[in-house]
């Protein structure tokens, strides 16, 4: 009888147990984009859904296969399809499956790009409705009988609003409708979304699952919840050729990822997978060092305010209590109106001054000149962001190292 193995341990051995080519550990990399067949009728069954095999590397590709097999067994899903980048995730699984006469109610606080694809979903005229998910009450007073799919995130970027996510997915579930739930900034280790009725789990893998800076990545897991065979918008072709429970992850894979073309680049997803088989080691280390920093700067003078779910005086600090194996690494700090933020910045010697997160080094960014610049002052401050916010994404570097350089910044 096989053993039911942890975390860390299936990632490690996810490709060899696949038994990859010439007994190798990592799923090799296969740069062909084209797959030739013996006989025609093979590369037909393909096509036609009939069999699985590949046939060109836009929708499919070996090595990217493994990396979504890896991918559903960290979201303990049914079956996940990667792109490019987060964002294609995200947009690619929109297109496929709501159509214009559709209502998508989504998280006020969604990080800035996200919300900019979901403006341009609106100025293509698709209705989507923007509410503070913090409540589920406000889900409710937003719900229309057309409303299709409900986005969230786990943790919003940059001020860590956390979703009331159980009572959220009881509701969905109740009325049939799809719950997204990006799960970037937990990752699957400190939360799997299927815990609580999540249909589909986006995560940018460019972030904390690939970990290193080093590649541009994105998902899309069917937690194998959601039953497709109710939904109004799988195409009718698809019924005829696919099993039910396969429905939803084809349609993202054939009208997401294959017309919309974001494809995930083989030697990225190489990169992806092993860097992943650290994740749980990382965001131990990472999130053990927001915790001391997010309590250093909660009784430093000069920082006004600390966005960090593991302190007892956030919001939803009981939420991440409960659902969430830690607190992520994520943070936000508000600055004294004394302390100049570019001034501050500057001073930092460790911490890199840039965009991304979930790197193992320490990131820092100033949230309202850059990745929310675009959003205008109105819409920033309805979010909590203040032009003296700064987002940081905390590393796995020594803390004495990093309280010091934090220390002689604020100095």
């Amino acid at each position: 009888m096989t053993t039911k193995k942890g975390f860390t341990t299936t990632l490690l051995h996810s490709d060899r147990l696949k038994k990859p080519e010439h007994g190798a550990l990592h799923k090799p990399i296969h740069t062909s984009v084209t797959f030739g067949y013996d006989d025609v009728q093979d590369l037909v069954n393909v096509f036609q859904n009939k069999a699985s095999g590949f046939a060109y590397s836009r929708q499919g590709n070996p090595t990217v296969s493994a990396l979504e097999h890896k991918v559903t067994q960290m979201e303990n899903g049914f079956a996940t399809v990667c792109f490019a980048t987060g964002m294609a995730a995200i947009s690619s699984s929109i297109i496929a499956l709501i159509k214009h006469t559709d209502h998508i109610l989504a998280s006020s606080y969604l990080f800035g790009n996200t919300r900019s694809i979901f403006q341009s979903f609106i100025d293509m005229g698709l209705d989507v409705t923007f509410t503070d998910a913090t409540s589920v009450e406000n889900i409710k007073t937003e719900l229309k009988t057309n409303t299709k799919l409900v986005f969230v995130e786990t943790i919003a970027n940059p001020a860590t609003q956390i979703a009331e996510l159980e009572a959220i997915g009881n509701l969905c579930e109740e009325k049939g409708i799809i719950f997204m739930v990006d799960n970037t900034m937990t990752t699957p280790y400190l939360f799997k979304p299927v815990n609580v009725k999540a249909s589909l789990v986006i995560n940018s893998l460019t972030k904390y699952i690939g970990g290193h800076g080093n590649a541009l990545g994105g998902s899309v897991t069917d937690t194998g919840l959601f039953n497709w065979t109710n939904f109004p918008n799988i195409y009718e072709g698809f019924k005829k050729q696919v099993k039910p429970e396969n429905l939803g992850v084809t349609q993202i894979r054939k009208k997401g990822l294959r017309d919309a073309g974001g494809t995930l680049a083989p030697e990225a997803a190489h990169s992806i997978s092993v860097g992943s088989e650290t994740l749980a080691l990382r965001m131990d280390r990472a999130c053990s060092n927001a915790m001391e920093l997010a309590e250093f700067f909660g009784s430093h003078a000069k920082i006004k305010k600390v966005f960090y779910p593991g302190l007892v005086d956030h919001p939803q600090h009981k939420t991440a209590e409960k659902l969430f194996r830690n607190f992520g690494s994520l943070m936000s700090i508000e600055l004294d109106e004394s302390v100049d933020c570019f001034t501050f910045l500057n001073k930092l010697e460790l911490v890199v001054k840039s965009s991304n997160l979930g790197d193992t080094r320490t990131l820092a960014i100033p949230v309202a000149h850059t990745i929310f610049n675009e959003l205008g002052a109105e819409k920033r401050a309805e979010m909590g962001i203040s032009d003296n916010m700064i987002r940081l994404s905390i590393g796995i570097e020594d803390i004495e190292d990093l309280l010091a350089d934090f220390s002689g910044a604020l100095k």
